[in-house]
């Protein structure tokens, strides 16, 4: 898929299905940094059982997370997985620039993109349904709804982009200069 409408004077807007290929990718990378995070909050609290403390290692995973995407966002416009696709994140309000939010912005960012899993978790514990298949089956529903909603939006924007003055462009960094040497 090409990438779809620029905002009037800016760069483009990235394809959805080079978005969700870089959802995904951002995925198994923060696999990684979960299970780092993890092992840490085990070790610093002494847990002995999963279910010992897991609300608590909840809270502690959504914080680091919050620090990932926050940290990266708001220092370089990109995560690793959003450098790889070229994919950047810029503040919408400074017009054709690409210039990445500030932290608050990309706090309040972080918050709302929650929406990608909120409406099927909800879903999923009034429901009563159980299992992991079930699970994964409502999220991906859930995810794909929301992705696809970016359709109605006229730059073809994510909800919480939209909602928090961002958005995702197509960027390629500048090609480095061969130095001259003597």
């Amino acid at each position: 898929m090409t990438d779809a409408v620029a905002a009037p004077g800016g760069p483009p807007t990235p394809g959805l299905v080079r978005r969700l290929a870089c959802f995904v990718y951002e995925g198994v990378l923060l696999f990684g940094v979960l299970m780092a995070a993890g092992l840490v909050y085990g070790v610093a609290t002494d847990q002995r059982h999963a279910l010992a403390g897991a609300f608590g290692l909840r809270v502690f995973l959504f914080l680091v997370l919050g620090a990932y995407f926050v940290g990266f966002w708001s220092q370089y416009g990109q995560t690793l997985a959003m450098r790889t696709w070229h994919i950047r994140l810029v503040h919408t309000v400074h017009g054709d620039s690409l210039r990445p939010p500030g932290w608050a912005r990309a706090a309040a960012r972080y918050l709302l993109a929650w929406l990608w899993f909120l409406p099927a978790l909800v879903a999923l514990h009034f429901s009563g349904l159980k299992g992991a298949p079930t699970a994964f089956a409502l999220l991906s529903v859930g995810v794909l709804t929301y992705a696809l909603l970016a359709r109605v939006h006229p730059q073809r924007q994510f909800l919480h982009d939209a909602l928090c003055g961002t958005r995702l462009v197509t960027w390629r960094p500048p090609p480095k200069r061969m130095a001259v040497t003597r």
